[in-house]
């Protein structure tokens, strides 16, 4: 009697590959920029002036998950909004360095993270990346839809490190990692499962993260009324450790022992950002870019000469250099 014959089972997920050591090094990073807007919805990347570049991504799918391993020299992503408003989706995406770290920037709020740590963005709103250094990280995609609600306000932790080296931001962690490398073995249902497990480990993270109420999360909340605080007046002259002094009605040594671990120290971390918002408009190139000393005034350097001199400390060029480069 002829046995029935059992379905053959759903063809697992694939993983895609791309690098830019396929084209020739003028290419790369033109090549690059449009991976990095198509992979990710709509970002701009940056590559901090520099001619040279190689990048590579591998990607798979796991259910309703888009999980990426990213391996490319120091660069930036940044998402304004005019960018949310053209993207159709929604998501929460986790970035998790392998090696290199990583700053992320939203709602006021900064994180970096290293290899062991990991932190959760929105891009339904503005944010920024830096990657300083060559990195490897693991990103992953989650619909925004599946950690929205259910008490959890989301906007208290985003852009706030999680420790991945124990608790259940470790699990999380390791479940991330694992599906990404284990996916071209498993089924179709096994890797929707696998998204799911990683989607309720991230939840529970969150969900411990928004709960802490340490001296630590005490001062990452402190930072945070810092950063907003230069957020809304990155553009005043002024703005001074002695004008955030007053404003938030604290001593300079309290302002000075909250920056105590991070890699700038007050001072320049105003500077580093005002900085950026620089670098941001001098890629603008043609009849409608604004001049170099008008960005420069805009940004709160009241001295051009200064500016000019802390901008080449940062890229290696002058202002009107790098903005040359850019026509190139």
């Amino acid at each position: 009697m002829p046995q029935p014959h059992s379905a053959a089972p759903a063809p697992g997920p694939q993983i895609q590959a791309r690098s830019t050591d396929h084209f020739r090094p003028a290419e790369r990073a033109s090549v690059w920029r449009d991976w990095v807007w198509q992979q990710f919805d709509g970002l701009q990347s940056d590559l901090y002036g520099d001619t040279e570049f190689d990048g590579h991504l591998h990607t798979g799918q796991a259910g309703a998950l888009r999980l990426t391993r990213l391996e490319a020299n120091r660069h930036r992503v940044i998402r304004t909004m005019d960018m949310v408003r053209g993207s159709e989706e929604a998501y929460l995406k986790i970035v998790a360095p392998l090696r290199g770290r990583a700053s992320v920037e939203q709602g006021g709020r900064q994180a970096w993270v290293s290899p062991g740590s990991w932190t959760v963005y929105d891009t339904t709103t503005s944010y920024l990346v830096a990657n300083p250094e060559r990195v490897e990280h693991l990103v992953v995609m989650i619909p925004r839809a599946e950690l929205a609600g259910q008490g959890l306000r989301l906007e208290n932790v985003m852009a706030r490190p999680v420790n991945g080296n124990s608790g259940i931001g470790r699990i999380a962690l390791g479940t991330m990692r694992s599906t990404l490398e284990e996916l071209p073995h498993m089924s179709a249902d096994a890797a929707r499962g696998a998204g799911e497990l990683v989607t309720q480990l991230v939840r529970l993270s969150l969900v411990e993260l928004a709960g802490q109420h340490t001296p630590l999360t005490q001062r990452e909340a402190f930072k945070d009324r810092i950063r907003q605080h230069v957020a809304l007046h990155l553009r005043d002259p002024a703005l001074s450790v002695d004008q955030i002094a007053t404003a938030l009605n604290c001593s300079k040594r309290h302002l000075y022992n909250a920056f105590a671990d991070e890699p700038h120290t007050l001072a320049s971390y105003i500077q580093h950002l005002r900085l950026d918002a620089c670098l941001r408009e001098l890629q603008q190139v043609g009849p409608g870019a604004r001049a170099i000393t008008d960005i420069a005034l805009h940004w709160g350097f009241n001295n051009p000469s200064h500016f000019s001199r802390v901008f080449r400390e940062r890229t290696g060029q002058s202002p009107s250099e790098f903005r040359l480069a850019r026509l190139n």
